[in-house]
């Protein structure tokens, strides 16, 4: 695999930022949804919102920003393992926040915040390190 320019960093880093916000749309409004108009905690509305976030983000950046040929299943299953450590964690750290009465609004948006550094660097040094650039849309050139 031939080394990445600086170019090539920044622009998979941009398509990581802006395809995560559109992913935060989605979490936000599903959380929304299930915080204005359900009577359950944080915790499970954030829950059901990072799951739908979390589809949506890896579908995206796998075909468009990481451009992977890579095995689905084995990428996903390493995405899942990544979400097995900061599901829980973030699910933990959101709710004692907002019990002690942070607003949940700024909860969910720092935990995204978190999220977006923490998963980029994940996807990109350990998912999809060896399939970078290795799909259709890499080959010719889009």
């Amino acid at each position: 695999m031939k080394k990445q320019s600086n170019q090539e960093n920044r622009g998979q880093v941009l398509k990581f930022v802006l395809f995560s916000i559109s992913a935060g749309v989605i979490q936000t409004l599903v959380f929304t949804l299930l915080n204005e108009l359900t009577p359950w905690k944080y915790w499970p509305c954030y829950l059901l919102a990072l799951v739908a976030s979390v589809l949506w983000n890896f579908t995206l950046n796998r075909e468009f920003t990481f451009k992977s040929a890579g095995n689905v299943p084995i990428a996903m299953a390493k995405v899942f393992g990544f979400y097995c450590v900061f599901t829980p964690l973030s699910t933990w750290w959101g709710d004692a926040l907002t019990d002690g009465g942070v607003n949940s609004y700024f909860v969910l948006f720092g935990t995204m915040a978190v999220n977006l550094i923490t998963e980029f660097l994940y996807d990109r040094f350990f998912v999809f390190k060896d399939s970078l650039n290795t799909n259709q849309r890499a080959k010719h050139g889009s």
